[in-house]
């Protein structure tokens, strides 16, 4: 692969992984209540494709950022889709003191990427 396709698709392939994994952890929160076997039966389910896109993602990223750098750059991005997966889907507003504890995560993978 080019090396800009390489620097960009972990990336890519941790914020479909995140997309999939918020709604098997959170996506049974909304509407009807089901039963706890049915909802950890369909959590599971929606988390095999999440392996499936993660994985590689961390295979493909090893090349080219540490394990540091992959695991606070997942972080951050399961933050933003949490953050809009719980505004959008669970129509759940966004508290102040919820962001700013957003942002002292976010400050600490700036460190972490600054200080390579």
């Amino acid at each position: 692969m080019p090396p800009l396709v390489m620097k960009i698709a972990p990336w890519v392939l941790l914020v479909m992984s995140n997309v999939f994994m918020t709604f098997a952890w959170y996506g049974h929160l909304k509407g009807k209540p089901m039963a706890l076997p049915v909802a950890i039966l369909s959590s599971w389910l929606i988390a095999l494709p999440e392996y499936m896109l993660a994985v590689p993602a961390n295979r493909i990223g090893h090349n080219i950022y540490s394990t540091a750098e992959l695991k606070v750059g997942q972080e951050m991005i399961t933050l933003l889709v949490f953050t809009l997966f719980s505004y959008f889907y669970l129509g759940e507003a966004i508290k102040l003191s919820t962001i700013a504890g957003f942002a002292l995560i976010v400050s600490g993978v700036a460190v972490v990427f600054y200080f390579r």
